[in-house]
């Protein structure tokens, strides 16, 4: 595969489509390479099931264009913020050695999302150790760092501290959530109603997009959450 750009972790199918899709869409036009890696299989969902689940990811993979996608097959609900989870997410980015990864937001409604966020964050940091050895097969992985960690904003409100306009991608993004069919506005999905099967959920991801794209006076926007200070070299890399 090579050298990724850009890793965007999810605890489950959809985190990462749901919250950053305009983002990589934007980026994958530039010609960045993207890699998507789901903790789970998101087995738990009250629609539909993991192998539904994972068929759906994948066709939301090629309409984006995504360059490599896989799970961890961490357990939904359940996967615990330990040795074994932090080594295999280590294992995940010394594979694509990416240049920065996108996590999960460090707290939110649904309690993986918090837990994934620390996992990643740390594994972020241990993967640049070269005392920690991590193997596959008999070939020893190379220790690797990320630049940067940025944070997706997800269900509950968070202010930035940083967005990024997608006005250009916001659409496409619609279209990508929608892949999704077992889990958001499908009237044609014969299943259980939850807080995201509604058309009122796809009004509030447009309405948030909205809210932050006001900040910088463009139509729509993704909202970002940093670890450290950023950096630039002049005020007018910030207009």
């Amino acid at each position: 595969m090579g050298k990724l750009d850009i890793l965007a972790f999810g605890a489950h199918p959809d985190d990462v489509e749901l919250s950053c899709a305009g983002t990589i869409l934007k980026h994958i036009k530039q010609g960045k390479k993207v890699g998507i890696v789901d903790l789970t299989a998101g087995e738990l969902g009250t629609r539909g099931s993991a192998k539904l689940r994972k068929n759906e990811a994948v066709k939301a993979m090629k309409m984006m264009g995504i360059h490599a996608r896989e799970c961890l097959n961490l357990r939904d609900g359940f996967f615990d913020h330990n040795e074994e989870s932090v080594v295999k997410v280590i294992k995940a980015i010394r594979k694509y050695q990416p240049h920065l990864v996108l996590a999960n937001a460090p707290s939110d409604r649904h309690p993986d999302h918090g837990r994934a966020s620390k996992i990643v964050s740390e594994a972020c940091f241990y993967s640049g150790l070269s005392k920690l050895k991590t193997h596959v097969g008999n070939k020893t992985q190379e220790s690797w760092r990320p630049q940067a960690v940025y944070h997706y904003i997800q269900d509950r409100y968070a202010t930035p501290d940083f967005v990024i306009d997608i006005t250009d991608f916001f659409e496409k993004k619609m279209e990508v959530i929608l892949c999704y069919e077992s889990q958001f506005h499908n009237p044609l999905y014969k299943g259980v109603e939850t807080p995201i099967s509604s058309k009122e959920f796809l009004e509030y991801l447009r309405a948030r997009a909205v809210a932050f794209g006001r900040n910088i006076n463009c139509k729509y926007a993704e909202g970002y959450l940093t670890e450290r200070t950023p950096g630039v070299d002049s005020f007018f890399d910030l207009l």
